[in-house]
This record gives C-alpha cells, structure tokens and sequence, in this order.
C-alpha cells in the first residue's frame, strides 16, 4: 500500500452519506488485449458488492477485491511478466500452475498486507504501480456496523472522460457540485438492494478523477442474507 486512503476519503465520505434511491466483473483479456476504461462496467460490480455487503467485515473485502475486474486484470499482467519457466518463485511449467489462481493468490496478499480497520470500517487500499493502466488506486471498504459495501476507483490522468461517461451510462439521475469537482451520480434499485455510482469530473478538462461505487441492502432483506 504506497498511499494512505485519505485522498479517496471525502468521496466516500460522500457516498456514506447520501441516501441511495432509484440501477463478476469478468476474466481478464486473452494476451495482452489493452483494457480501456470503457471496458469496466460499475453494474457489473453490483452482484459481487451485494454479496460482500452479506459477509463479515475482512470476508467482504476479499470477495470485492478477488471479483474486482480491473485489479485481476492489472495483477494478471504482472503475472505474465513474473511467472516463465524455470523461475523458482513462479514457475509457470509447473504442473498445477494456473494463471487465474495465481491472480487470486496475489490478490489475498495485497488484502492481507493492507487490510486495515478505522472509522467503524475496515478497508484495504491499494496503489498500482508504475506499469502503464487505466486506473491508479483502487479502495475496498467495508462497514463495520451496516450491510454495505464500497469500491473506489481512482482514473489514471486522462483515461476517461464525461462524455464517454454519459456516451456509456446515459444521462446522471442527479448531477451535484463536490468541493472543485463536479459530480455524475447514476443508480440501480431493485427490492433486494441499492447501488449507486458517483463520478468524480475534473470540471475544466471534463477528465475523470475517481468513481465511487456503493451497495446498500435493503432493510426487510438483512433478515434473510
């Protein structure tokens, strides 16, 4: 973990605070297909974050992160590159070496090494690094006290941008303005459960900083979950 949560803080913070209302990420691409920001769905989360938001604190964490599409993809890239023949850590000629579970592996140790527990929350927060991808930052949080479940994801400089935001989503259910930053908030609402997915857009270039997705059972479900 390179950096601290705080620089997602005010996001969350914002998503914990709103009331949500009326809304498995997938393999990895074969070879070393380039995966683009329009590639990542938020809706595709829902399933997953729902299930977490259902787990004790550090379990929800790791089906977040074990399920999350764009850190499988990245951590699989640094697979490909680790793990050849004859390499005693990672020895991809072995006979039970899978890719996927080594993926999955690696995962549980980014969670292990970062997990944390501040706030009434627990929450692994976790910097790619220097390696070229869409996305910079990735927070897994879970409360402590409710059934929810958050990911936040932090855009690499210039990877996506508002209209390809509404170009893929449509037009936001609310738009809102968050300190210097403009804001697109999209939703899904079913009887099970609330989800919620707030961009965070750099108002003078229209780039996209961060979103900041959110799953909130409903209450007459908690019984059954």
């Amino acid at each position: 973990m390179n950096r601290p949560m705080v620089w997602l803080a005010p996001l969350v913070l914002l998503v914990v605070a709103a009331p949500l209302s009326n809304a498995f990420g997938g393999n990895p691409p074969a070879g070393n297909a380039a995966f683009t920001a329009d590639d990542f769905d938020w809706r595709d989360t829902m399933p997953y974050l729902l299930t977490a938001a259902g787990l004790p604190e550090d379990e929800g964490l790791k089906t977040i992160l074990e399920n999350s599409k764009p850190l499988r993809i990245y951590v699989a890239g640094e697979v490909r590159a680790d793990c050849e023949l004859g390499n005693d850590r990672c020895d991809s000629g072995r006979k039970d070496y899978s890719q996927d579970s080594e993926v999955t592996r690696r995962i549980d140790g980014i969670i292990r090494e970062g997990l944390r527990h501040q706030h009434k929350s627990a929450f692994v927060d976790f910097a790619f690094g220097p390696r070229p991808f869409v996305f910079s930052q990735i927070l897994a949080l879970r409360s402590d006290k409710r059934q929810d479940a958050y990911l936040v994801l932090q855009f690499a400089d210039n990877a996506y941008t508002a209209a390809q935001v509404q170009a893929k989503y449509g037009a936001p259910f609310d738009t809102d303005i968050f300190g210097r930053s403009s804001v697109y908030k999209y939703r899904v609402v079913n009887a099970r459960y609330a989800g919620r997915a707030v961009f965070e857009i750099d108002p003078v270039d229209g780039a996209v900083m961060k979103v900041a997705i959110s799953v909130k059972v409903k209450r007459r479900q908690r019984h059954s979950m």
